[in-house]
């Protein structure tokens, strides 16, 4: 009751560190251009959740090409928990947001920006943000450059959240924190259980190109064959003769 109490208080102090940097963020929203706040609601509501597609794909396709089936099985199977993690992730935080029921920023502050209409549900904690840190957390455990490009993506997300009035910085918080437990936590189950299905389907006819794919290495040089020696000139032969 008092995590209860003190989100009850988040939502009605305008001095509360949490409705200060909701103001200031979101008064970025005011200051800007209106193509700009058009941008960042594009980006924040689609854009940067196409882009961590783009980055699944992109680890996927690196992952599939190992020297060996199993090698690529798991690795492949490091991957599929991303978008996994993240379904996991939201669905977790639907009784989190039904027991919590925390209103939008803009149902108790006045004077904040709202860049995105008909966001009529609670606001604690952003699902957005849970997304995009469950895939970017998953990633890195798969891929740590690529990971962590996600996990840059994702908090992008939740400070496009924040900008665009719909949540509070503590629900982007929140977001992150439900994201990388359910992504880092249930990783080493959800792996091994993912693997074996991997390594079936990679040594399947014709969907095994979704596992697998080995790099291609040069075939040997043909020998050249070289003539046999002939023993000397003509003239070395006669005198020899």
């Amino acid at each position: 009751m008092a995590g209860l109490e003190a989100l009850a208080a988040l939502e009605t102090s305008g001095s509360n560190p949490d409705v200060t940097l909701l103001y200031d963020i979101n008064g970025l929203a005011e200051d800007a251009p209106g193509w700009f706040d058009r941008t960042m609601e594009f980006v924040g509501e689609y854009g940067i959740l196409l882009g961590l597609v783009l980055v699944v794909l992109w680890c996927w396709w690196g992952a599939r090409r190992r020297d060996t089936l199993d090698d690529a099985a798991s690795s492949v199977a490091a991957v599929v928990w991303a978008p996994l993690a993240a379904a996991v992730a939201v669905l977790v935080n639907v009784p989190i947001r039904g027991f919590v029921e925390r209103p939008r920023p803009f149902r108790d502050h006045e004077g904040l920006k709202v860049l995105v209409d008909g966001k009529n549900d609670f606001s604690f904690v952003s699902d957005h943000a849970t997304l995009a840190m469950a895939i970017g957390a998953a990633l890195f455990v798969a891929h740590r450059r690529l990971g962590l490009a996600a996990i840059g993506l994702a908090v992008l997300e939740g400070f496009c959240r924040v900008f665009m009035g719909v949540h509070y910085p503590t629900d982007v918080i929140g977001g992150f924190a439900l994201g990388t437990a359910v992504a880092l936590l249930l990783s080493p189950l959800a792996t091994a259980l993912i693997t074996p299905v991997a390594r079936a389907v990679g040594r399947s006819g014709r969907l095994s190109w979704l596992v697998w794919a080995p790099r291609r290495t040069p075939a040997p040089a043909a020998a050249v064959e070289i003539p046999e020696a002939r023993g000397g000139s003509d003239e070395e032969r006669d005198l020899a003769a």
